[in-house]
């Protein structure tokens, strides 16, 4: 009877595993593609890839008729779905698409509002007020006022004059929290560097209903206007809520620089599923990006190196690269800080790296910069050596001054 007993838990304990598998793909979201001034060709298949890797979500694409087709026939069914996402800056929907679309956000659906859908129909007032802040395409003070950051204070301006809609030159900025607390953003760090994107500034719009997740500074050096403009934000329309991105260019070079930052692949996953269920599920990955550095996925996956293939691919870095495996790294020197065994033996495979003359002096820099603050006099010998090397004297420098005192490790 035992025996029995055991295997119907067993039973009982699979079962329940395979529901919560079965029910993990529990949203059903919409992606509404097929006219853009972007690359929309390339940018739906990678939303796509983003939401589905989540477990979260089944999703279709509904692809509207070319420019200058028969808009009559695009009639999504959007009930079906709890989440549509927007990545559509294109010719006007049908009276009877745009009364379905309404429909269904003041009932409840979650929308996700994608880059340069902020763009798209600039004279359909509801739409203006779904996405609470767009741009170009004729926009101007009559579709409501400025909105952003100065000096740390929210300035809501229905004053100036001047253009709706303008970003400068593609660049890496540093994308800034401004409500801690969100579901969204909650376990975030409060700076973070994205990849390669355009910088949307001069944004103007209805603003009803909304929260500034995060900015980014529009540095007047790279045409901005020299404040921080909303970059995430969430609304409320009815009973739909919508979260709003201005992240992701995509364009036809070869690399997506915007789409494969972490931070924006992490921001869209949660993002949509709070738009889908007011609630974030999901665990903030190991390698999404700091301050240090922009933190690129090429093939849009989490990584699960082990340390010494972290530390490898630290060892040929270079600038220009992404220092996902540095901030890989930092993650694990986290998890074990209390755990002086286990920090030695991470800091000894560290110590390697500098002693590898093959080793990149970027790669050295990293190692240095991280046993500043965790180094023992195991790695003090190995420090020293490097005040010899003209790249990296001041480094060393730094590392062994800011370890006065390290901590003893008896060896």
């Amino acid at each position: 009877m035992k025996k029995i007993y055991t295997v119907l838990l067993l039973l009982a304990g699979f079962l329940f595993f395979s529901a919560v598998q079965i029910q993990a793909a529990n949203y059903k979201a919409l992606i509404v593609t097929g006219q853009s001034n972007h690359y929309w060709e390339g940018s739906f298949p990678i939303l796509k890839e983003l939401l589905v890797q989540t477990n979260l979500f089944t999703v279709d694409v509904a692809k509207t008729p070319a420019k200058g087709g028969d808009m009559s026939a695009f009639q999504p069914d959007f009930k079906k779905y709890n989440v549509v996402v927007v990545d559509y800056n294109g010719e006007s929907w049908s009276a009877k698409t745009k009364a379905a679309f309404l429909d269904f956000v003041k009932n409840g659906g979650g929308v996700v509002i994608y880059h340069e859908a902020d763009n798209s129909f600039a004279d359909w007032k509801e739409y203006n007020e779904i996405i609470g802040l767009g741009g170009w395409n004729n926009r101007s003070a009559k579709d409501g006022p400025y909105v952003y950051y100065k000096r740390n204070k929210l300035v809501v301006d229905s004053v100036s004059t001047g253009p709706t809609g303008s970003h400068g030159p593609q660049h890496e900025y540093v994308v800034r929290t401004r409500i801690i607390d969100h579901p969204i953003m909650k376990g975030l760090p409060t700076s973070w560097i994205h990849g390669k994107d355009e910088l949307y500034g001069t944004l103007r719009g209805p603003a009803k209903n909304m929260e500034i997740l995060a900015t980014a500074f529009s540095d007047t050096a790279k045409r901005g206007a020299g404040r921080d403009e909303p970059m995430l934000m969430t609304l409320q329309y009815g009973k739909g809520r919508i979260f709003h991105t201005a992240l992701g260019h995509v364009g036809k070079d070869a690399t997506h620089p915007a789409t494969e930052c972490v931070g924006f692949i992490v921001t869209f996953q949660r993002g949509a599923e709070w738009a889908a269920s007011g609630k974030v599920t999901q665990a903030i990955p190991l390698d999404f990006p700091n301050i240090d550095g922009s933190v690129l996925r090429p093939d849009y996956k989490e990584t699960t190196l082990t340390l010494s293939e972290d530390l490898e691919k630290i060892s040929t870095y270079a600038i220009d690269k992404s220092t996902r495996y540095f901030v890989n790294l930092q993650a694990k020197i986290r998890k074990v800080s209390a755990n002086p065994a286990a920090l030695l033996d991470i800091e000894k495979k560290m110590v390697k790296v500098l002693q590898d003359k093959d080793a990149t002096v970027e790669g050295k820099k990293l190692i240095l910069r991280e046993l500043a603050w965790m180094g023992s006099n195991y790695c003090v010998p190995a420090v020293q050596e490097l005040l010899k090397n003209e790249d990296l004297k001041e480094n060393a420098s730094f590392t062994l001054e800011r370890m006065k005192g390290p901590r003893k490790i008896v060896l």
